[in-house]
C-alpha cells in the first residue's frame, strides 16, 4: 500500500488491541507472529513493519469508510435540502394560488360594489335628466308662447300704426319708421 502523507504512530505488539471499527479482528494473530519472532521479549523491527502495515490496512480501510459514511451524509443533506426547496416550492405555489383566489375574489367584490355604484349614480342621473328634459320642455313651451305674444304685440302694434282715423302725414311718418 503507498502511504498517503497519514502518520502511523509506533505500536508495541505486547498488551494493545487496536479499537475495532467495524473490520474483523485479524490482530491477534498479528501479536502471535510478535511474539514467537521476538521471543516474547521487546518488539523487532520486522514485528514492527508487518503490524504497521496490518495496522495501516485497517487504518485506511476505516479511513475509506469513514470518506463513504460521509459522502452517504453528504449525499443525505443535499437530498433533505433538495426535499426541503420541493416543500418550500410547493408552500410558494399554494401561498401564489391562494393569494390569487383572494386576489380574484376581493376583485369580483369590487366590480360588484363599482357596478352597484353605477347603478345608484344612474339613477340619480335618469332623474336629473328627466327634469331636465321636462324643464327644457317647459322652456320650448314658454319660448313658443313668448313668441306668440311677441307676434300678437307686433300685429297690435302694426294695426294701432295702419288705423284708418290717421291723417296722411301720420301714414307718411308711419312709412319712415316712425309711428
Amino acid at each position: 500500500m503507498e502511504r498517503q502523507g497519514v502518520d502511523v504512530p509506533h505500536v508495541k505488539c505486547k498488551d494493545q488491541e487496536p479499537q475495532p471499527l467495524g473490520e474483523s479482528k485479524e490482530h491477534p494473530r498479528w501479536e502471535e507472529n510478535c511474539e514467537e519472532e521476538a521471543g516474547g521479549g521487546p518488539a523487532s523491527a520486522s514485528c514492527q513493519l508487518t503490524v504497521l502495515e496490518g495496522k495501516s490496512g485497517l487504518y485506511f480501510s476505516s479511513l475509506d469508510s469513514s470518506i463513504d459514511i460521509l459522502q452517504k451524509r453528504a449525499q443525505e443533506l443535499i437530498e433533505n435540502i433538495n426535499k426541503s426547496r420541493q416543500k418550500d416550492h410547493a408552500l410558494m405555489t399554494n401561498f401564489r394560488n391562494s393569494l390569487k383566489t383572494k386576489v380574484s375574489d376581493l376583485t369580483e367584490k369590487l366590480e360588484e360594489r363599482i357596478y352597484q355604484i353605477y347603478n345608484d349614480h344612474n339613477k340619480i342621473i335618469q332623474e336629473k335628466l328627466q327634469e331636465f328634459t321636462q324643464k327644457m320642455a317647459k322652456i320650448s313651451h314658454l319660448e313658443t308662447e313668448l313668441k306668440q305674444v311677441c307676434h300678437s304685440v307686433e300685429t297690435v302694434y302694426k294695426d294701432l300704426c295702419l288705423q284708418p282715423e290717421a291723417t296722411a302725414s301720420e301714414v307718411q311718418t308711419n312709412r319712415d319708421g316712425e309711428c
